[in-house]
């Protein structure tokens, strides 16, 4: 939220008039939208915070209780439904993303089913190389969430490139699916984890301009998975980035 907050105070070293208590967004928005987006834009970034920090929670204990991290590290069974889990919680949250409780209720069910997932993967690293990742997508976040609102306020359109990344996701997507059957060599898995940083950065901030732009305000339970799972797929790669680099 800090970012949000030097972006929002910088307005007026811009010129920008506005009564919403905020910077221009972006060319064009009046002042009743600016600040009706602005509102929206925090609260996107208020949920996505609070499931950061519960992913965290739950990842610390599957990673550092024993008998959870045995179970699950160790069940080719309990990693394949929480994936199954976490693809087809999707489904409903996308159905009743508009439906105040229970698309907050589904939303929750579905960050623990993530979290999870994330302790699962961590708890095959060691805890420096953890808290390295962690640092290193905490900086990167910041750094390419701050350019977005820059770039956007000045007019810089990424809408041309969604095809792009779209296709380059399911390069990646068929690339993984490679590697369960033919194990790559440690170059291939540090091409793939660079790869997959470097796509996820470019999608968080596309992502982060269709939140300041194009999504609907109503739609803050959708916007909010968005810019998770840029987050977490960014955390993810470079773990694995990290960890391939010392084996």
């Amino acid at each position: 939220m800090g970012v949000l907050d030097a972006w929002s105070n910088s307005g007026a070293k811009y010129g920008d008039d506005l009564e919403s208590g905020g910077g221009l967004l972006y060319p064009g928005i009046d002042a009743t939208d600016n600040s009706l987006r602005w509102g929206f834009v925090r609260k996107v970034y208020g949920i996505v915070t609070i499931q950061l920090a519960l992913t965290a929670a739950v990842a610390l204990v599957v990673t550092l209780v024993p008998s959870v991290n045995a179970f699950l590290a160790r069940s080719l069974a309990a990693n394949i439904g929480l994936m199954v889990l976490s693809l087809l919680a999707l489904i409903p949250l996308f159905i009743y993303k508009d439906r105040h409780p229970l698309n907050l209720a589904l939303l929750g069910l579905w960050t623990l089913t993530m979290a999870t997932t994330v302790g699962v993967a961590c708890s095959f690293y060691e805890p420096a190389i953890v808290l390295e990742a962690l640092a290193l997508t905490t900086t990167v976040v910041a750094a390419l969430t701050a350019y977005s609102f820059w770039a956007t306020a000045r007019g810089v359109d990424f809408s041309p490139v969604g095809p792009l990344l779209a296709g380059l996701l399911w390069a990646m997507l068929a690339w993984g699916l490679f590697q369960i059957f033919f194990h790559p060599g440690p170059v291939a898995r540090t091409i793939f984890s660079l790869l997959g940083a470097l796509l996820f950065s470019a999608y968080l901030v596309f992502d982060t301009q269709l939140l300041i732009q194009r999504v609907g305000l109503d739609e803050y339970i959708w916007a909010s998975v968005m810019i998770y799972l840029d987050v977490l797929n960014l955390f993810l790669y470079i773990l694995r980035l990290l960890g391939d680099r010392r084996d």
